[in-house]
């Protein structure tokens, strides 16, 4: 049966010229059966070349475990043919979830402690493949000594096991600190590139690493500067550019290393000014370093000229013809935005421009910046463009855009009327994509500027008579007619050109809504309302409109044929009360826009700091104590006593008349999350104008030794909800209790139903991507009733 097995080379060709699956099959059945009789037999001779059969079968997708064992015998051989099968074949058929991988971890020790290096580097691949924690804790020692050895190949090796034994067990630091600092002498390019990514991987894991290295933050420099400025061996140039693997892995060293360290950012400086300058970017491999350049300038303390460089080179890579190029410069560029606003803020015709890429992910990412960039200075010109926009995008981005649009118009409106004027143009364009809440916040600007009632009802008028599609937009109009009807029939509005409009024309057009099929159940209930108060509003016979209630007064729709029999009711029963029930609305109290609301708790600010005296404090606790201020009265601060409610007392207070009411008890903060030194706090401000409006300030700590990087905190409400998330502070926890990380989530709750909040985290902390999805279902009462 041996002896009729077939050659390597045989079985790849007849697996080849197998025509269908059916074949295929059978060949490698039979094939396997021959593997299996003869590690049976226990050939010595020709085990390899069967274990060499069987890497193939398994290669292709089928199994191959029965010859887990044959490879424990292969690496236990003294021939080196037997132990390099033996060796991959253990990569490819072990790994650490089946114990059978412990019992290679004698061989790997004796073939580390030969001299031979052919043998030492096939243990050290395996180990690096598929070691284990319990492998990396018992191999360690071995490894160590290997880094210090003559020859290159095998210190190249050993410093990649390294790199996998750090991840695996971060423990194991103190061992591989002390060759570090050697190997960086090296000339060697791939020593070099493998300590430079064990020191990286050190830091990331060992706070004590981190202090230990930031000593050779000289060294790193100065490597770098021969680097960029005389250039190494032609060998690993790419495109002209200078070893670019290298230069991009001591850079992000550099940035972990300089990360909240004055000392060593202010070493760096001048070395990235010169890699910013002095690198070609008609190539990618250039891009590649400079982009790398500006996340380690972005990340450290570095100057503010440094800094305004890095954006511009960010405004260069967005003008590269690589959409690539143009996607990672305005994902960075996003980041930024909160931290250097001003100088994004040059690049803003740039980014415009790139609304109109094809790449719908490109589109996407600069409406988002396009959206921050926007603020009072600016409002006018970017509104403007992002409205173009809006008529020609794709669907998808449609909603992103109007929403963007309403919330930038609400935040930095100069005047009413402008803002009046946007919100029409966008509801005509992309009526279909709006919030669900843009209806009233129209209706009620609308109803508080009363200087501007007769223009309003006479644009929309005109927008109504034109297009009835957009659904928000006919709501709309339907409810200014009901309430202004008779400004609409005066013409004295001087601000829009002469519009001679009928009572007659009037009504047929909200008939016009009511009998049209793209009308929403809603929409019908705005337009029979509208044209019940125009029963009141515009003067001469009632038929036509008593005339719509009697037939909408057997509609299948519950609410019309409420609303309809009602509304009969008026007209047959009590027709004296009918001018009085339909008056027009009061102005609608609200809450200001956010602009309004950060004014007035600064103004609030400032007063509480004129009437108290300031110790002298760092300023990390200046702006603790501010945000304190801004988000609730904090845990710790003293508050009066309350008052026995004695009934000579009750009679006094009610005596003075001038009293102001009560504050509102303060709602207690919440800790909703805590792993590894990383917590997650809540604290919630119910501002008094608007009491279904809750404010949610997110608050990250971080008491752990290592920095939380790239933190994202993302929140989902039901459905009955409306959820605005603001930017956040920043991406960077920092380590050991250093500034939090703080985000304002605005919830609306016109139901005031109980609040479920979901939130999701993604992060980075020790090298580790993390993600934690829970739900919050233990708000305090006070923050819904």
């Amino acid at each position: 049966m041996v002896a009729s097995s077939l050659k390597l080379q045989d079985l790849i060709q007849e697996i080849r010229e197998a025509k269908t699956q059916a074949q295929e099959r059978e060949v490698i059945q039979k094939e396997c059966a021959h593997i299996r009789a003869s590690f049976r037999d226990g050939d010595p001779l020709h085990s390899h070349r069967q274990l060499a059969k069987l890497l193939y079968v398994h290669m292709l997708g089928y199994p191959a475990h029965f010859g887990q064992m044959e490879c424990l015998k292969l690496i236990a051989s003294p021939r080196f043919t037997d132990k390099r099968v033996g060796y991959l074949g253990a990569m490819l058929l072990l790994d650490e979830r089946q114990d059978a991988h412990l019992l290679i971890t004698n061989s790997i020790k004796n073939d580390l402690s030969q001299g031979i290096e052919a043998v030492q580097g096939l243990a050290l691949c395996t180990l690096s493949a598929m070691g284990s924690a319990e492998m990396c804790r018992d191999l360690a020692p071995e490894v160590e000594k290997l880094l210090l050895q003559p020859s290159p190949y095998v210190r190249k090796k050993a410093v990649l096991t390294a790199v996998h034994m750090i991840r695996k067990v971060p423990e194991l630091s103190d061992i591989f600190l002390p060759p570090c600092a050697q190997l960086l002498h090296e000339r060697h390019h791939g020593i070099l590139l493998g300590t430079v990514t064990l020191i990286t991987e050190l830091c990331e894991r060992s706070p004590a690493a981190l202090q230990h290295f930031r000593k050779v933050v000289p060294q790193l420099v100065h490597t770098l500067r021969t680097l960029v400025m005389t250039g190494c061996s032609t060998e690993h140039s790419v495109s002209g550019v200078s070893d670019p693997f290298l230069q991009v892995q001591i850079l992000r060293l550099l940035r972990i290393l300089g990360r909240n360290h004055e000392e060593s950012s202010e070493t760096m400086n001048d070395l990235l000014a010169q890699v910013a300058t002095n690198t070609d970017t008609s190539r990618n491999a250039g891009n590649a370093v400079l982009f790398e350049t500006v996340l380690t300038i972005m990340d450290i303390r570095s100057a503010a000229g440094l800094r305004v460089l890095a954006v511009n080179i960010l405004g260069r890579f967005l003008l590269n013809s690589d959409r690539n190029i143009r996607y990672v410069a305005l994902t960075s560029l996003l980041k930024l935005v909160q931290s250097d606003h001003s100088a994004v803020q040059r690049h803003r015709p740039t980014v415009v421009e790139c609304l109109w890429e094809p790449d719908a992910s490109l589109s996407r990412r600069a409406l988002e910046l396009s959206l921050a960039l926007v603020n009072s200075s600016n409002v006018r010109a970017m509104t403007q463009e992002l409205q173009g926009f809006l008529e020609s995008c794709p669907p998808d981005l449609r909603p992103d855009c109007a929403s963007g649009i309403l919330l930038a118009a609400e935040r930095f409106a100069p005047t009413k009327r402008w803002h009046i004027d946007t919100i029409l143009r966008v509801l005509t364009t992309a009526g279909t994509y709006v919030r669900d809440d843009a209806v009233a916040n129209l209706i009620q600007l609308i109803g508080g500027a009363q200087e501007l009632h007769a223009y309003s009802v006479r644009r929309l008028y005109s927008a109504l008579a034109e297009d009835i599609s957009q659904q928000p937009l006919v709501q709309v109009a339907a409810w200014c007619i009901g309430e202004y009807g008779d400004l609409l029939l005066e013409g004295t509005c001087e601000e829009t050109e002469p519009l001679q409009v009928e009572k007659e024309e009037v009504l047929a057009l909200l008939e016009r809504v009511l009998q049209s099929q793209m009308s929403l159940p809603a929409t019908r209930g705005y337009a029979l309302t509208a044209l019940m108060k125009l029963s009141t509003r515009l003067h001469g016979d009632n038929n036509r409109i008593c005339q719509v209630m009697s037939i909408y007064g057997s509609c299948q729709d519950v609410e019309l044929q409420q609303r309809a029999v009602e509304y009969n009711a008026l007209f047959r029963k009590y027709d004296h009360l009918r001018a009085a029930v339909l008056e027009k609305m009061p102005l609608v109290e609200r809450g200001g826009p956010q602009v309004d609301e950060e004014a007035k708790e600064s103004k609030e600010v400032a007063q509480l700091s004129e009437a108290a005296p300031v110790p002298t404090e760092t300023q990390a606790s200046k702006l603790l104590d501010l945000l304190d201020l801004l988000d609730g009265p904090s845990e710790n601060a003293q508050h009066p006593p309350p008052l026995d409610p004695t009934p000579g007392d009750t009679l006094i207070h009610l005596l003075d008349l001038p009293c102001a009411p009560l504050p509102p008890a303060p709602i207690p903060n919440l800790k909703v999350f805590e792993r590894e030194g990383l917590q997650l706090n809540l604290s919630f401000v119910r501002p008094p104008g608007t009491p279904t409006l809750l404010l949610i300030t997110v608050t990250a700590t971080n008491t752990s030794g290592g920095d939380v990087t790239h933190f994202i905190c993302q929140a989902a409400v039901p459905k009955s909800f409306q959820l605005q998330l603001q930017a956040p502070s920043g991406d960077t926890v920092p380590a050991q209790g250093g500034l939090p990380m703080t985000q304002l989530l605005r919830i609306l709750n016109p139901n005031k139903a109980p609040l479920r909040l979901k939130l999701r985290l993604t992060y980075d902390h020790f090298g580790q991507s993390v993600q934690e999805i829970f739900e919050v279902n233990n708000l305090p009462v006070e923050t819904w009733q």
